[in-house]
């Protein structure tokens, strides 16, 4: 009965799915047949078949059963190492290897016309096929390329009446043309049987659609001697149950004993480990636990609902796995029994999950802990009717699955889904007729009120659907809308939940409220902030969660084989095409590895060399800065051409926008490169360094940083000016400290005309001869500079070693200048003028009130 696929392979790989969504992004490559890695490229036979399929009547070729080119007959003066013609054989052997298989493949597909889950392995394997073989051919016109290119810088074979060429130019040439030639028929081979599986797979695509709605749509003639013929076969499938199952567990308690007990006790050790783990890690997630006696929160609810369901539906899951495969691996199952175990043990896990969702959603013993505006007498029977719609559900897959292994007749299973179907439609109905709905002024306890007509019609269609697909005898259809209901509408409430719950924690200000939130704050003192920003990752996380936790289920409830869903998960990781493009996450995210990794080494090496190296040489502050740059950009270049090769990322596509680029560097991004290439001027050729007193324009400060575009000085008052590189280039730039940090320094001094000069330079000479920091080469002079209006003029010059001293000792001589000159009754004069007012008429006008420069 290949056609009716039981519930035991749906529910079983339901649960296999929800253990293996973590793996399935990194599933080895080895699993698909695989091509070797040698040059230019070599076809491998792709893997053995699985247990139970035919294996291939293709065996894998040896090298040495390859046919030798022509070119091999002769004496290899070469001999030991791998020649083009040894490559080309070997090809030409593997892509007769994969042609029988492709041919092993067809025959299959006729075999196992009926069989969903075998014809989708074909599918996939046929896929990997023509995806390496694309790739095969790919390689190969590479080294075809490569071949032109030898051949064109050989140039041609001289004509007649033209100097002879080289005896080993005319070989190479030679030699390079039949590789060519023999490249050119392994391309054409490998296009082929890419083509030839692109074919298979879209043969097996259109049988597979035409099984699906062959199984769906198949009429059933309904009459009462199908109910009898049913009723007959249903008693000796009962008696076969019971002789298996006797049958069975006698030979296992008599021979078998000891493996039983030994599967028995790790299987409750492995079910112990996942609960006490479970707890252990994510009991706070689980628990429904408020401190004091306020209700919980909205965001506490979901959270509880969501991952309650999953965590412990996933340890149930793991738990049963676990348990099959241990009484398997100790060889105490039976074929026909095994398949039995397993659809009680899917049944077991669909029920449990679908009454832990719906507890968790509707809480009919606790209203605190409700999720939606149901009355308690509403919610009770509302959980109800799901758990025995998932119970009449998970029977009917179970029993069709014991009837298939046991061989019984289709009849059974057939009167089985029509009484399953009918029933989950009479619930559907009934569930329409409940008044669960609280109004706004009504609390949990009251009468409630009808649903809202749309969601009435809407179950009662369904139900009546359910029901007339039954009348009508399309049991498939009424079967599979039947299993849609329960399960996909379970799975699209979990998500539904996950989605609102990942929703409240990322909104501002609730992380902070969580636990989680709570801990980062006490712990790593997080600030608001930050919290907000963990708790946006963690609404996005949870999101990724419940969509990767979801679909997969869903799309195995609708047919889908989880070799279709591994297979779409590989080539998303590993194989993105858009238009000629191939884009692989997998390389992607190891490319960015590996330049966040040189990122890191390249920083540790900058220390390094700046803490180690230059500061035990006392190499100064901007040599160190300069090296220390020059490293970073050395470091983060070599990252970054290395995470884009990892990445399978081809430099020569970039070829055009390359030239691009250089058109828009040429217009808007010259001042970008202009400053990048004076920047790196600075550096080499360190007219001024980190740490130098510079004056530029109206900027005066020291020199903080010298980056790739732009310069900071910190001015004296504490503001960054950034000065372009370019600038720094092009205009005059004043460096205090470009040789050393010996600087002079002058203090004007005035005396009045009454002071003796040389009095006045005695003393000035004398005062700076008793600062230490003054050097004595130059030695310090006092320069007579002037006769002033009202003072006479000096000016004490010196040199200081450092130049950041001289504002103190300049004020400090300030001081004990003053101190001196009153000492010594030297006045220091201060400007004066006289102001002369005359009270009579100005000189300049006349006795007669006329102007004389003929004004009136």
């Amino acid at each position: 009965m290949k056609t009716k696929r039981g519930m035991n392979s749906r529910i079983l790989a339901a649960t296999l799915i929800a253990l293996q969504l973590a793996v399935l992004p990194l599933l080895p490559a080895m699993s698909s047949p695989a091509l070797a890695q040698e040059t230019p490229a070599a076809v491998q036979q792709p893997e053995e078949p699985s247990a139970g399929q035919p294996a291939s009547p293709a065996p894998r070729q040896s090298q040495s059963s390859a046919p030798p080119s022509s070119s091999t007959s002769a004496p290899d003066p070469n001999e030991g190492q791998v020649t083009a013609d040894s490559i080309n054989a070997k090809m030409r052997a593997n892509l007769a290897t994969i042609r029988s298989q492709l041919d092993m493949f067809r025959q299959r597909v006729q075999q196992d016309i009926d069989d969903d889950g075998s014809l989708a392995e074909l599918r996939v394997r046929a896929e990997e096929i023509a995806g390496e073989m694309q790739a095969t051919s790919g390689r190969l016109q590479e080294r075809e390329k490569q071949i032109g290119d030898r051949l064109t810088a050989l140039g041609e074979a001289p004509k007649e009446g033209q100097p002879a060429e080289p005896p080993l130019v005319s070989q190479e040439r030679n030699r390079l043309l039949n590789e060519r030639a023999e490249l050119n028929v392994v391309v054409e081979n490998a296009s082929n049987l890419s083509e030839s599986a692109n074919q298979l797979g879209n043969t097996i695509t259109t049988l597979r659609r035409n099984l699906f709605a062959q199984t769906l749509f198949r009429h059933t003639d309904m009459s009462a001697d199908l109910f009898m013929e049913a009723g007959q076969a249903t008693v000796t499938e009962v008696s076969n149950f019971v002789r298996t199952i006797s049958g069975w567990s006698g030979f296992v308690w008599s021979y078998k004993k000891y493996q039983l007990i030994g599967a028995l006790v790790l299987s409750l050790g492995a079910g112990l480990l996942f609960l006490l783990g479970g707890y252990r890690l994510f009991g706070r997630l689980i628990h429904r636990k408020v401190v004091g006696d306020e209700a919980p929160t909205y965001l506490r609810r979901l959270s509880v609902a969501f991952w309650s369901t999953v965590i412990e539906t996933m340890s149930l899951a793991a738990f049963l796995l676990s348990s099959y495969f241990f009484l398997d691996g100790f060889n105490v199952l039976r074929p026909d029994v095994s398949s039995m175990i397993a659809s009680f043990f899917g049944f077991v896990w669909f029920v449990y999950f679908v009454w832990h969702l719906s507890t968790s959603v509707l809480a009919p013993a606790d209203p605190n802990w409700r999720l939606v505006r149901v009355t308690d007498r509403g919610a009770r029977l509302l959980t109800a009717a799901v758990i025995a719609m998932a119970v009449v559900n998970g029977l009917d897959y179970m029993l069709g699955a014991v009837s298939e292994a046991l061989n019984s007749p289709l009849v059974v299973t057939i009167a089985k889904s029509i009484i399953a179907a009918f029933v989950i439609g009479l619930i559907l109905i009934g569930v329409s007729f409940v008044k669960p709905i609280i109004a706004k002024d009504e609390t949990s306890d009251s009468a409630g009120q009808a649903w809202p007509r749309a969601i009435r019609i809407l179950l009662r269609l369904a139900g009546l659907m359910l029901i007339l697909a039954v009348i009508a005898g399309y049991v498939g259809l009424a079967r599979f809308g039947a299993t849609q209901i329960v399960l996909t509408g379970a799975v699209v409430v979990l998500i539904y939940i996950g989605l609102l719950s990942g929703k409240a924690v990322s909104k501002q200000g609730a992380f902070k409220n969580t636990a989680a939130g709570g801990k980062l704050a006490e712990r790593f003192r997080f600030g608001d902030v930050g919290l907000d920003q963990t708790g946006l990752l963690a609404g996005l996380s949870i999101y990724a969660f419940a969509l990767v936790f979801g679909i997969p289920l869903i799309l195995i409830t609708w047919g889908f084989q989880l070799t279709d869903i591994e297979s779409w998960i590989y080539q998303f990781f590993t194989r993105i095409t858009i238009g000629n493009i191939s884009i692989s996450l997998v390389s992607i995210f190891g490319g960015i590895l590996l330049f966040a990794a040189g990122y890191v080494v390249t920083g540790w090496i900058q220390k390094w060399i700046d803490g180690n190296v230059m500061a035990r040489s006392q190499v100064d502050t901007g040599v160190r800065n300069s090296v220390r740059t020059g490293i970073g950009y050395l470091g983060v270049g070599m990252a970054a051409l290395v995470g884009v090769s990892a990445a399978g990322i081809d430099l020569s596509s970039f070829a055009l926008v390359a030239s691009a680029l250089s058109v828009g560097i040429g217009f808007g991004l010259q001042n970008i490169v202009s400053n990048f290439v004076s920047g790196l001027i600075l550096l080499v050729e360190r007219p001024f360094k980190v740490g130098d007193h510079v004056i530029t324009g109206t900027t005066e400060g020291i020199v903080k940083r010298i980056s790739v575009r732009a310069t900071e000085i910190e001015t004296f008052r504490k503001q960054s000016i950034i000065v372009p590189n370019s600038e720094l280039i092009n205009a005059p730039v004043g460096n205090w400290t470009h040789r050393n940090r010996i600087q002079r320094n002058e203090i004007p001094v005035s005396a009045s005309y009454d002071a003796d000069p040389d009095k006045v330079i005695e003393i000035l000479l004398g005062l700076i001869k008793e600062v230490p920091e003054v050097l004595r080469n130059p030695e310090p002079h006092v320069e007579f500079l002037r006769f002033g209006a009202s003072s006479l003029d000096f000016e004490l010059r010196y040199h200081l070693a450092d130049m950041d001293a001289g504002l103190r000792i300049r004020n400090k001589l300030r001081a004990d200048i003053l101190k001196a000159f009153r000492e010594a009754n030297i006045h220091i004069p201060f400007p004066q003028q006289e102001i002369v007012l005359h009270r009579g008429k100005p000189s300049w006008i006349a006795d007669k009130d006329e102007d004389p420069r003929g004004g009136a």
